[in-house]
């Protein structure tokens, strides 16, 4: 791609420096926010990637209306993007998790202090000329137990912050390990064990199918009586009618939430009680922090943009620019095989294996696999690409599996593809030559040295004699030019093998006079 064709769409307010970002490294960045959805459909088209924080949304009618190649949220949620529409189109969705980190977790125990000693109601009733002492008794954090739902990035940034106020944390989170619960100096737990225990409760999970509603009716009738909520995270993580329920039974002592159902927020069931502190989604919102995630977000989309680099993406592996770069040639290997058998496969697909030895068993094999992956479904499937080939192999119960070898190979590196289809296993196999150049050296466990061009035959045959000179007969008389010719066998007078490059593209009569030839099984025309 080059880099005057490269064009990003800027569609919501962000600091002005994601623009300087683009633009500093030759890519065409247009600033266009407040759009509609069917505007913004209208106006997709001609952009490479476009760059969003949580107004605009990037629905699936709106990827479906351009060729995007990435979509960039400044920030962490991506409620507002169709990420599983985009993964089928092949486009890369990337957040910014860790710009807001700090100020999210500082906005979570600023909302627990105001929650704790009341101060948004008591300074309502003092600045309105009352002195409301006994009014407003509030409670100590110091030995009080902090529950925190999830505990990545933010939710370690608030236990540590916590617990430099001696507070005792617990957290509930599936992928919290031990090592790391211990390094953090928190009591790893279950959600009814946090329930019960937790003097305050706070939120830091993504809002899922399996985290919406997290806080219900039945989940706080299990907290301890006097608990306090705080949520920063997603609004959808509480049932606010509920909670609301729970509030005015005196269950809940109270909440504090920066986020809610229905954003904005002009009205809400929880609005107006005394029990409640409530700010407009302000978790991010410090001049560090929106400077941050703008010029993260420029960044990672430019480094994909021009270089292949992966960062922070939600639907694909990570990728640095020097991963990316080094790579390079495995992909193409990777590519050619997975075309390779893919164009030979006529069969239903049932599993896909790939085998890393040597060299290659050291590097990031996931993106070989998944480019692989593309190679074998492109023939029979429209706009594969890396990114949704793992989504379309399992729509289609194709079993895809990754192994890496230690044992020694005859080649400095080597990838082997299996492909298992409703006949049986066939493997591929190849290397690299220099370090930089894609062979072929393994056709169906027969040995054979080759390059592949853009127009090649494959050839599979019973070894007879006559039959190279009864094929080179046939392709001369049709004026087809044999630009390389590279054979193997697993015996003599067994199954054997021919991969020819051809000049051009063999006509369809020309294929099937040689498809008629003695001793031919199987002649298939490739294209990479």
């Amino acid at each position: 791609m080059q880099r005057d064709m490269i064009k990003v769409l800027i569609a919501d307010k962000m600091s002005g420096q994601a623009a300087e970002v683009f633009r500093a490294r030759g890519i065409e960045a247009d600033v266009v926010t407040g759009l509609k959805p069917e505007e913004l459909k209208q106006r997709i088209g001609g952009y490479d990637g476009i760059a969003v924080r949580s107004a605009s949304k990037v629905t699936a009618d709106v990827i479906a209306a351009g060729s995007l190649k990435v979509i960039g949220r400044a920030g962490i949620g991506v409620d507002s993007i169709d990420v599983a529409a985009a993964t089928q189109r092949g486009i890369v969705v990337m957040n910014t998790p860790g710009g807001n980190s700090v100020t999210t977790a500082e906005h979570t125990l600023a909302l627990l202090m105001s929650l704790a000693r009341q101060i948004p109601a008591a300074d309502r009733s003092t600045q309105a000329g009352k002195w409301e002492k006994s009014r407003f008794m509030g409670v100590e954090l110091t030995g009080k137990i902090l529950g925190i739902v999830g505990c990545g990035n933010i939710g370690a940034i608030v236990a540590a912050r916590a617990m430099g106020l001696r507070m005792r944390a617990i957290a509930y989170d599936p992928y919290l390990s031990p090592d790391r619960a211990q390094d953090l100096g928190i009591e790893k737990v279950s959600l009814d064990d946090l329930l019960a225990r937790a003097d305050f409760i706070t939120l830091h999970v993504p809002l899922t199918d399996q985290t919406r509603g997290i806080l219900n009716a039945e989940s706080l009738a299990k907290t301890k009586k006097g608990v306090r909520i705080i949520n920063c995270a997603r609004g959808g993580l509480v049932v606010e009618q509920d909670l609301k329920a729970a509030i005015e039974s005196g269950h809940v002592a109270g909440a504090a939430l920066d986020v809610f159902t229905q954003e904005p927020a002009r009205e809400n069931p929880l609005f107006g009680m005394d029990r409640i502190v409530a700010t407009p989604h302000l978790g991010a919102a410090t001049a560090e922090a929106q400077e941050k995630v703008a010029l993260e977000i420029a960044e990672q989309m430019a480094d994909f943009l021009l270089t292949g680099a992966v960062r922070n993406a939600l639907n694909m592996p990570s990728l640095s620019a020097e991963e990316s770069a080094r790579l390079g040639p495995y992909m193409k290997l990777a590519h050619q095989l997975g075309s390779f058998a893919g164009q030979l496969t006529r069969t239903g697909l049932k599993g896909i294996c790939m085998e890393y030895e040597g060299q290659v068993a050291d590097l990031n094999c996931r993106p070989l696999t998944q480019t692989a992956l593309a190679g074998v479904l492109a023939p029979i499937l429209d706009s594969v690409n890396m990114i949704n080939a793992p989504v379309l192999a399992r729509e289609r119960n194709i079993d895809v599996t990754e192994m890496k070898h230690e044992r020694d190979c005859d080649y400095q590196t080597l990838i082997r593809l299996t492909v298992t289809t409703e006949r049986g296993p066939r493997c591929v196999a190849g290397t690299l030559f220099g370090g930089t150049m894609p062979r072929i050296v393994e056709i169906k466990k027969i040995a054979v040295e080759a390059e592949l061009g853009p127009h090649m035959l494959y050839i599979s045959n019973a070894d007879r004699p006559g039959m190279i000179g009864d094929l080179g007969r046939a392709l001369s008389d049709a004026g087809v030019n044999i630009a390389t010719f590279h054979l193997g066998r697993t015996a003599p007078g067994a199954d054997a093998i021919a991969l020819l490059e051809v000049d051009d593209a063999i006509p369809a009569e020309v294929l099937e006079r040689v498809r008629g030839l003695p001793h031919i099984r199987q002649a298939v025309p490739l294209k990479f």
